[in-house]
């Protein structure tokens, strides 16, 4: 290929938005049914607070970046490691985000429908990480990867497992759904560490594994100076590198709810309250409804 041919080809990626109605709908009805509730919410006076507003929008964000963006198309047709990215941005990133920005209130009216309160289940970190997990060994398994890539019905249900797995992955630690009354901050640190070794120990396959894994990324030209080995190890520290900021940003964030949840129940404690009351009204950050009741 020459150097005109390979210009023309990094141009056309670069500056390609992939505005497929079949991924971008979805977003966008998520997008406006939390408009659309969180303005109703508003008027009644139980305004959502922009704390929660701004990460569901970035998580919005990410998504239309991950399936429209030319991360999407160099991904798909180029290289591995924005392939990689936009697996980053899908099932862990944007869901984190979109968690994050959630309340009761806002979920009320889904929560009520039939059978749905039995997802609490997956809130359960016992039953959360094994499905993470999975997916994410499955999803990249040369069979399933490749298929992926080769086929467009293939590639959407990859995506969306991508995304329901983080979803799963993040709900015991933000408890959009209770989780079980053990699984309090210092649980959820484990639980973080945890989540984090499995993901390093697959970025370190694909940095140190040698031999290029996945036949779509074997036989391409280099692009943008990456050897198809380069690539896939830079896939794998990219996938290290994301899990490692993540992994300090909640780290940081346990570790200060931790000491303001000893705080509080000491003061719990000191006020007469008993120690199982106390302990649970920590645990589901319940507190101001006994502090309330004792003034």
């Amino acid at each position: 290929m020459s150097l005109y041919s390979d210009a023309v080809t990094a141009v056309s990626l670069w500056t390609s938005w992939t505005l497929d109605p079949i991924q971008l709908t979805p977003i966008a009805v998520i997008a406006i049914a939390y408009g659309v509730r969180a303005r109703t919410l508003g008027r009644r006076g139980q305004a959502v607070p922009g704390w929660r507003i701004g990460p569901f929008a970035l998580g919005i964000a990410l998504l239309v970046v991950a399936v429209a963006s030319p991360i999407a198309a160099v991904g798909e047709e180029e290289l591995f490691a924005f392939h990689m990215a936009q697996h980053l941005f899908l099932g862990d990133l944007a869901p984190l985000c979109l968690l994050a920005g959630l309340t009761g209130p806002l979920m009320r009216p889904l929560l009520s429908l039939p059978g749905v309160y039995r997802l609490r289940i997956l809130a359960n970190p016992v039953v959360a990480l094994p499905i993470w997990a999975a997916n994410l060994a499955l999803w990249h398994t040369p069979l399933l990867y490749e298929a992926a890539v080769e086929n467009g019905a293939v590639h959407a249900l990859e995506h969306v497992c991508f995304f329901a797995a983080g979803v799963v992955l993040w709900l015991p630690v933000l408890e959009t759904l209770p989780a079980p009354e053990w699984f309090g901050s210092g649980a959820k640190l484990g639980y973080i560490v945890g989540v984090r070794l499995v993901g390093t120990v697959l970025g370190n396959v694909f940095v140190w594994g040698g031999s290029v894994f996945y036949d779509v990324y074997r036989d391409g030209d280099d692009f943008l100076g990456l050897s198809p080995t380069g690539d896939q190890s830079l896939a794998g520290a990219l996938m290290m590198l994301e899990g490692s900021l993540v992994t300090i940003i909640a780290i940081a964030w346990l570790f200060l709810r931790m000491a303001q949840e000893g705080e509080v129940r000491q003061r719990l404690l000191e006020s007469g309250v008993d120690e199982r009351t106390a302990r649970r009204a920590v645990r589901y950050r319940r507190w101001h409804e006994l502090e309330g009741s004792a003034r």
